[in-house]
């Protein structure tokens, strides 16, 4: 059981989200391919069921969907994002993933137990590490108190937010609390999931960009602990 379990959050009432999921379901099914929607559910070792939708087609629905609608405030997000969760197939959580991508930086702290809800519910890489990147790293970067959630989350019995702790620094380049990045990757070096330890290599390889001196350092010391993934994803760009 997670250690940092919190109650499925309700989704707030909104007339926007009404309109959102009302297009969004109209205009998804129509591009459905279900031959490729076969082919997705099996590359993603039957996480969820799927429309088929390509990228690009996927994209062009969403445009139409969101033509004309105001931007939404926090309370929209959470209806959205929740919504859509509910429904099964995959491209309405891509859907919700990318319009969070959008417009995280009009919701507070405090919509970080609906993002631990969407990475813990039906949770694989293709969500989580976007959500992880983009949302969860958005959040904490306006609230550094939010850090106290991330130092929960890298020692969570739930490998998807252990996951999300590690890559949530992602994008943050010449802000990235060293400390914390290192700690992390320390603390789980001889966790026993794929996952996690490829993480442990991304989050390093991604911070070699700015300081290759230092993830080289890191790695030296922290060799033995470490799993060979995370050493040949830490080092790949850099060399030893």
């Amino acid at each position: 059981m997670s250690v940092t379990a919190r109650p499925v959050p309700d989704a707030p009432r909104s007339a926007l989200a009404d309109t959102v999921l009302e297009r969004l379901t109209a205009e998804y099914p129509t591009a459905a391919d279900p031959e490729r929607a076969a082919g997705l559910r099996s590359y993603m070792r039957d996480v969820a069921p799927f429309l088929g939708l390509t990228s690009p087609v996927r994209r062009s629905l969403s445009r139409t969907v969101l033509a004309g609608l105001p931007r939404p405030d926090e309370p929209d997000c959470a209806a959205v994002a929740l919504r859509c969760w509910r429904l099964p197939e995959r491209e309405y959580h891509y859907f919700a993933v990318d319009y969070l991508r959008r417009h995280v930086t009009h919701c507070s702290s405090g919509f970080l137990p609906v993002v631990r809800h969407l990475l813990t519910t039906v949770p694989w890489w293709d969500t989580v590490d976007l959500l992880a990147a983009h949302v969860v790293g958005g959040l904490v970067a306006a609230d550094r108190d939010l850090t106290a959630v991330m130092d929960a989350w890298i020692g969570d019995e739930d490998l998807w937010l252990v996951r999300a702790a590690l890559l949530h620094q992602l994008r943050y380049k010449e802000r990235t609390d060293t400390d914390r990045l290192f700690g992390y990757c320390a603390r789980q070096s001889g966790h026993g999931d794929f996952f996690v330890r490829k993480a442990i290599g991304w989050s390093l390889r991604e911070y070699a960009k700015t300081d290759p001196d230092a993830v080289r350092a890191f790695v030296a010391e922290h060799r033995t602990r470490l799993a060979p993934l995370s050493v040949r994803e830490a080092l790949r760009t850099v060399g030893p």
